[in-house]
């Protein structure tokens, strides 16, 4: 059996990157296939044989993969994938319009349907600064790439959904059904309560520093609460939360894999104030024992459970989320328990449910 992996781009290792990065782990000798790819930046990945598509020449002088996307559909049609018995894609975004041959499985480990294109569209040309007097002509775009992605959707053979509320966009947008598999939590986080600190000074929130996350929300809470909070991670917002960021609140930039487990193991709890689909950093706190306090929509509402491993908040607004601090502060959490709940969403399990799931349509 022949199998190939498809992404849908790779100009960081993120959380769909964890993905891509076990299914490179189970299947060693797959070639990796994408649009464009930042080379020296993708962590275990750069290990990997990546082929990218002609867009990389333009990629490597541009350095920006979202100002390609219109090019994108025409350069994953183009990758000859005949070879190959089963086709694996990780999309969020294109990955999945890959053209597999006929007698080929596609099994596709769906993120979410494109949000920026059918949900979050206003969002979203916020969140990539696209310029006002272009809005109109991006819109334009993403009703014609609507239209492709419905099209795409039938190259599919089988639909992995990484929450139910990926599971349930699916069924609207798509009209197919799926199977849930949640996002892989790498075992190293299993292996950092034996020096769990007695004291825990701060909260913590770790991502992509992007506006629809709403860390700004954690910055003005903790400004006007003292409450002590780390913000970990990198991304075009840095400047101004940086700039927002009171006292008591310190902008850790880029931190090594290496030490996201001690960040996490150290934290009073992880704040998650964005909505998400499926989100891989709350179920990485749990793993290291730490509870999440979460804005509760979402994937989190699959992975983390109310008064057991987390809080959850019903606003995105500073007084909803204060709320649910003054409630966490007069709880107890065991751990323990936290620790043993994330074990069912361990990479070991991920990749047991995968296997299973390509040895049934095979």
């Amino acid at each position: 059996m022949k199998l190939a992996l498809v992404a849908d781009w790779l100009p960081t290792f993120a959380g769909a990157e964890h993905v891509i990065a076990e299914c490179c782990t189970m299947w060693p000798d797959a070639p990796l296939y994408t649009t464009v790819a930042a080379h020296g930046k993708l962590g275990p990945l750069d290990a990997q044989k990546i082929s990218t598509t002609p867009l990389q020449k333009w990629y490597s002088v541009m350095r920006n993969h979202k100002v390609l996307l219109p090019w994108m559909p025409r350069a994953l049609e183009n990758i000859d994938l005949s070879a190959y018995d089963v086709v694996v894609s990780s999309s969020h975004a294109v990955g999945k319009g890959i053209v597999p041959p006929s007698t080929a499985v596609h099994i596709c480990y769906c993120h979410t349907p494109m949000r920026y294109a059918w949900e979050m569209e206003d969002m979203y040309l916020l969140d990539f600064g696209v310029p006002r007097i272009l809005r109109k002509t991006v819109k334009q775009f993403l009703k014609r790439i609507r239209r492709w992605d419905l099209t795409t959707a039938k190259r599919v053979d089988v639909f992995i959904a990484n929450s139910t509320t990926t599971q349930e966009r699916i069924k609207r947008i798509y009209d197919r059904e799926s199977i849930v598999i949640h996002p892989p939590v790498s075992e190293r986080f299993f292996k950092t309560r034996e020096t769990e600190p007695q004291n825990k000074p701060y909260f913590l929130a770790i991502g992509r520093l992007v506006p629809y996350k709403k860390f700004d929300l954690l910055i003005e809470a903790a400004n006007a609460s003292g409450f002590s909070l780390k913000i970990a991670g990198t991304g075009d917002d840095f400047s101004r939360l940086k700039a927002m960021a009171g006292p008591t609140v310190e902008m850790l930039g880029f931190v090594e894999d290496a030490e996201l487990p001690r960040l996490y193991t150290n934290a009073k709890a992880l704040l998650f104030p964005q909505f998400e689909d499926a989100g891989v950093v709350p179920l990485e706190a749990q793993a290291c024992g730490t509870p999440v306090i979460a804005y509760g929509l979402g994937g989190v509402l699959d992975t983390v459970r109310d008064g057991r491993t987390g809080v959850f908040f019903p606003e995105q607004t500073i007084a909803s989320l204060t709320d649910a601090i003054d409630r966490f502060a007069s709880m107890h959490f065991d751990s323990e328990a936290i620790t043993q709940h994330a074990k069912q969403f361990s990479s070991t399990n991920f990749q047991q449910k995968l296997q299973e799931v390509v040895d049934q349509h095979t």
